[in-house]
């Protein structure tokens, strides 16, 4: 077939110059007759790619796409080669064409699933495996008083579904942490996730668009091997899906609001509640959402193996009571790292303090708030039950209840070693508030010792109701009985006649 250009010459030629067909012919070097039917030709039809039907090869290409289409989900070094898929049908569907046919059909086939794929990465909300991200509020009881909580949503707008998550705060850790429990519940990753300018994800927005990321969210996406599109500034619209679902998960899952005792337990119940909600059709499609959500997964890319540690780390230094300031909240350490430098693990919910080496030293639950500072004692009262004369200089004294203040205050240098021991022992496995209350128990007696704040902590735990067999912390004398009025007085200034 020749080309249009030798096409256009030949009929200039012939047709504007008047030279002979076989004098064109021999310029062209093509068959004479050739030559007479393009410079006579007067329509030239749009031409069709004929398909010519494969009867050896067209069974199993439906076959071959799924291998395809599987091996885009792994790494390049775990995808299948031509070959392999060759040998693949002969061993398992007794194939009987040769191995250059498979190479060219999926060597074009891939070229033509990575256009799709490419296609899949633009701002359409109808494409399987795609999602879009965003942050709502709600209102919660929690102890008896009304909070506002943040909770994460991801839809699926082909799907038209969702999950949802709910958690203390917007920032970059709850984010991340809402993302891998939404991809380790569904076991697969969106490939394209749409998400607003977040400012956990965003740290900056330059010109033309282009924006630097926050270093975690930059190896959370490396990490799960997803794409990721953000909404153009003050253009919510373009993540419309998600932004009406974070509207109907509150209005139709957290109105009224929720009494909260336990938020983890809280969100295990959210699968099930989102997942019940696919028990219905989709307002165009007319297809159970359960089925279109199962099709939008199909498309999903494997979920790696290894967990994603959405910790934040920072280098802080203690100050001389061994307290770190870490978001303007105070996290203690311990008497040991007065004045040092430790490495804080930062994670949405936790606080992990280590030594420069990583040994880990205390953990705190993150503060949210109000709340602006956490103890964690066992470190300071392991140290100070055996030197309680360092209590005057360690500065605990600014941290401890006032019961407590007020106790070690009154106590012996040896009284104060076995509080401290006592009190490091049941820190343990115990909460200070409790091991106060055993302390106020102890003192309605006088001053007490350390083993009647034993005893009446045990009386605590046990539920012992009883607490007038708690042995009396001294014994008091018997005092002579009182009497009004000044004789007594006189009776001193009088003298013996």
């Amino acid at each position: 077939m020749l080309q249009v250009v030798e096409i256009n010459y030949i009929r200039h030629e012939v047709n504007q110059k008047g030279k002979s067909y076989a004098e064109v012919a021999r310029q062209v070097q093509h068959d004479e007759r050739t030559v007479k039917k393009y410079a006579d030709q007067e329509e030239f039809p749009q031409k069709h790619k004929q398909t010519r039907p494969s009867p050896i090869l067209d069974p199993v290409k439906h076959i071959i796409d799924g291998w395809i289409r599987e091996d885009l989900k792994l790494k390049k070094k775990f995808q299948r080669t031509a070959q392999r898929m060759y040998n693949q049908l002969i061993e398992e569907h007794d194939f009987q064409g040769g191995d250059r046919t498979v190479r060219r059909y999926v060597s074009a086939r891939r070229k033509e699933l990575a256009k799709e794929a490419e296609g899949a990465s633009l701002p359409l909300q109808t494409i399987p495996g795609t999602a879009q991200v965003d942050f709502g509020k709600a209102p919660f009881k929690y102890l008896n008083e009304m909070i506002e909580l943040p909770f994460l949503v991801m839809s699926f707008p082909d799907a038209n579904t969702f999950y949802f998550q709910v958690f203390p705060s917007e920032n970059t850790e709850c984010l991340l942490e809402g993302l891998q429990r939404i991809f380790q519940h569904m076991k697969s990753v969106p490939k394209t996730i749409r998400f607003d300018n977040l400012s956990p994800a965003v740290k900056k927005i330059h010109a033309r668009g282009e924006r630097e990321l926050t270093d975690m969210f930059e190896r959370f996406v490396l990490h799960f091997g997803f794409e990721y599109e953000f909404c153009n500034p003050a253009k919510g619209n373009e993540k419309g899906h998600v932004e009406n679902m974070v509207k109907y998960v509150r209005n139709n899952f957290l109105l009224p609001a929720n009494t909260i005792v336990d938020l983890e337990e809280f969100n295990q119940t959210l699968w099930e509640k989102a997942e019940r909600n696919r028990q219905r059709k989709h307002y165009l499609k007319q297809e159970s959402l359960e089925s279109l959500h199962e099709l939008t997964c199909a498309a999903h890319i494997l979920l790696p193996e290894k967990i994603f540690n959405c910790a934040r780390i920072v280098t802080a230094k203690a100050d001389k009571s061994g307290i770190v300031h870490i978001d303007n909240k105070l996290y203690s350490t311990s008497p040991r790292f007065a004045q040092k430098k430790v490495v804080v693990e930062v994670t949405f919910n936790e606080v992990r303090i280590l030594s420069e080496t990583h040994e880990c030293i205390v953990t705190h639950s993150r503060l949210y708030g109000s709340k602006a500072k956490s103890m964690v004692w066992q470190p300071y009262l392991k140290l100070l039950s055996q030197r309680p004369r360092a209590i005057k200089y360690s500065g605990i004294y600014d941290h401890l209840p006032d019961e407590w203040n007020l106790y070690l205050k009154a106590c012996t240098e040896e009284e104060q070693k076995s509080a401290f021991s006592l009190l490091s022992e049941l820190m343990k496995t115990n909460n200070l508030d409790k091991i106060t209350e055993a302390l106020q128990i102890a003192q309605k007696t006088g001053h007490p010792k350390a083993e009647h704040i034993q005893q009446a902590f045990n009386a605590l735990i046990f539920d012992d109701n009883d607490y007038q067999n708690i042995t009396p912390a001294i014994t008091l004398p018997e005092m002579p009985e009182i009497t009004r009025g000044a004789d007594r007085y006189n009776d001193f200034f009088k003298t013996e006649v």
